[in-house]
């Protein structure tokens, strides 16, 4: 049984970002408009309008919480009980003890409320008029330095965090400006235009001016390198401050500090405060999650056969994904093609040119990526449509001995064995791109149609369900393949079985889709969105029975609700996704409602669907 959770997200005014460059045609007859760009880059929208006094364009205020505002604290606070290395600006210096005691203290503390901290953490520049609106058009106190929160902020001299790295290091150009005139100053990192409440690139940066700051060298920065970066820290410190104190606000001092002995007995006396030691080593058992997110992605997105010697899976990458004992005793691939924002259809001439010189050694090929080709009539008479071509082509380069078998008798008219030509050996061919489950989408689908004869719903459910495949498509990628359903059906040497008359009856749910699936997460959940959410027919359709829904509620009739039971629907109100509200007191209710699935799963009632508006 699936469930799925969904969330809220302020409205997009495009499912998908829109093209900023005209859409591939069909029509290869002519071939001089320009490549497409990617599409695929994370796109948000611009929000709605810039407050007015009639129609504020933040949502509506959460409602008051009487718990009282929680203070970090810290042992380098105040910083009397250190030596003063430095008067003007001030500078102090500590044992690699004291630090290590410092960070288990900070992280071991309850963090501050989410309002306390948002929509501050967002970046609100004073010159982005989209941002403050949104955030700040009822309330200009959120735009405060938040005086609840004291951390630490860990810093290398020289910023060569290849080795000799602290756990949690920055380089010192991640919270300093370059600009000529400003070496003492943070950076700016309040982005200037634009609408967004995933500024997550921001936030080391924007940390840093409300902690304490630690500064560290390993043996190839003098001693006289380190203190001259933390006296241009604790100016910049002092230069924030006088620059943030307006009105009656008051706001925390802060200092910086410098731990000056050699890196190599700070390694041996305090291996745990290591993440990378002075050989360049990571340390043994380290939890890396940038390395565990690429290794999650590396397989999800595995190759696997799509249909007999038609793979499907990421660029090969053997640094970033090493092959397993087991793939590395498949055989290579003869073609590769990558789905590419820049590639134009192939034409036939190179496809045969491939084919043949595939036998001898790998060839690689693009095709374009999805949501590159728009939906267009295409005549029933004349040349195929390149899609289906392609598909085509694939197949006779991977099956070459299978319309051969179709079309020659067994024996001859004088019951002799017929003599038959040698076809060629079959290719193994991978269709890719860089993540595995974007831009190779429409060339996928495409041709699981064209190999099984089934139709274009199908062909979604199964190469998700069945074939266990992860992948993202737009709406013009459904309405694409919907225009060419016919072609590709036709020329298919597919059974006719998969073509029966049921199952061309095209479903209520793939005209509400937008392309894409739900994100399966774990084996019982997926995380979707808003779209998702209200159409249950693909819920039930992919095999979940449960949903989660987080923020707005979903928009189902009284008679869906009742068909899905009360039991296996939690609605979480009373919260916006604006970027400030909290979901903490709803953790609890929430994982309850998911682990009654996790916890019996043996029964296979069904996954979750775990959704918001914009399903991240």
């Amino acid at each position: 049984m699936a469930a799925a959770a969904v969330h809220q997200l302020p409205p997009r005014q495009t499912p998908t970002p829109p093209p900023q460059a005209p859409s591939l045609s069909l029509d290869t007859s002519d071939l001089e408009h320009g490549a497409i760009p990617n599409k695929h880059l994370p796109y948000c929208s611009p929000g709605s309008a810039p407050f007015t006094r009639s129609a504020p364009a933040t949502p509506p205020a959460s409602p008051p919480t009487p718990q009282p505002e929680v203070q970090t604290c810290s042992i380098l606070y105040p910083p009397d009980a250190h030596p003063k290395v430095s008067a003007a600006p001030p500078v102090f210096a500590i044992q690699p003890s004291t630090l290590l005691t410092a960070i288990h203290q900070s992280v071991s503390q309850e963090l501050p409320e989410p309002k306390h901290v948002f929509p501050w953490l967002h970046g609100l520049h004073p010159e982005n008029q989209i941002q403050l609106a949104f955030f700040t058009a009822r309330n200009k106190k959120l735009r405060n330095v938040p005086k609840c929160f004291r951390g630490v902020t860990i810093v290398k001299a020289g910023g060569n965090l290849t080795r000799s790295k602290i756990r949690g290091a920055l380089a010192p150009e991640e919270i300093l400006s370059s600009e000529p005139g400003r070496d003492d100053t943070f950076l700016e990192a309040d982005p200037r235009e634009g609408f967004s409440v995933r500024n997550f690139q921001i936030q080391a940066a924007k940390v840093a001016t409300v902690s304490d700051i630690v500064v560290y060298r390993d043996d190839d920065v003098s001693e006289k390198e380190l203190h001259k970066l933390a006296k241009r820290l604790s100016r910049a410190q002092n230069t924030w401050r006088v620059k943030n104190l307006f009105g009656e606000q008051e706001l925390p001092r802060f200092h910086v500090f410098i731990v000056s002995c050699p890196f190599q007995s700070f390694q041996k006396e305090n291996p745990q405060l290591v993440t990378i030691n002075s050989k360049g080593q990571s340390r043994e058992g380290l939890l890396d999650f940038f390395q565990l997110e690429r290794q999650e992605m590396c397989s999800m997105s595995r190759a696997s056969e799509l249909a007999k010697n038609v793979w499907l899976g990421h660029t090969p990458d053997s640094a970033l994904c090493p092959s397993s004992s087991e793939e590395s005793e498949k055989p290579a691939f003869d073609i590769f093609i990558e789905a590419s924002d820049f590639a134009q259809p192939p034409e036939a001439h190179l496809l045969g040119r491939v084919g043949d010189l595939s036998l001898d050694v790998p060839q690689r090929l693009e095709f374009p990526s999805s949501g590159s080709i728009m939906p267009q009539k295409w005549p029933k008479a004349g040349p195929l449509d390149p899609v289906t071509q392609m598909c085509q082509w694939i197949y006779s380069v991977a099956n070459p001995n299978a319309m051969s078998d179709l079309d020659e008798e067994e024996t001859d008219q004088d019951g002799d064995i017929a003599m038959r030509t040698l076809q060629p050996r079959a290719r193994k061919v991978l269709i890719h791109c860089t993540d595995g489950y974007t831009e190779s989408s429409l060339l996928a689908l495409a041709y699981f149609m064209y190999a099984e004869r089934v139709p274009v719903h199908v062909a979604w459910l199964r190469l998700h369900c069945e074939k266990k495949r992860n992948f993202f498509a737009y709406s013009s990628d459904v309405a694409l393949l919907s225009s060419l359903q016919a072609r590709i059906l036709e020329f298919s040497p597919g059974p006719n079985d998969g073509i029966a008359g049921c199952l061309l009856e095209e479903p209520a749910w793939l005209s509400r889709m937008d392309g894409s699936f739900p994100s399966r997460i774990l084996p019982y959940m997926y995380l979707g969105n808003l779209g998702h959410a209200n159409n249950p027919q693909l819920l039930r359709a992919m095999g979940i029975r449960r949903v989660l829904s987080v923020g707005e509620p979903i928009s189902w009739t009284k008679g869906q609700i009742e068909s899905w039971d009360a039991k296996n629907l939690l609605f979480v109100d009373g919260v916006q996704d604006n970027g400030v509200d909290s979901l903490t007191k709803d953790f609890e209710r929430s994982l309850g409602f998911i682990g009654t699935r996790s916890l019996c799963k043996q029964q296979a009632s069904g996954e979750t669907d775990v959704r918001c508006r914009e399903g991240s």
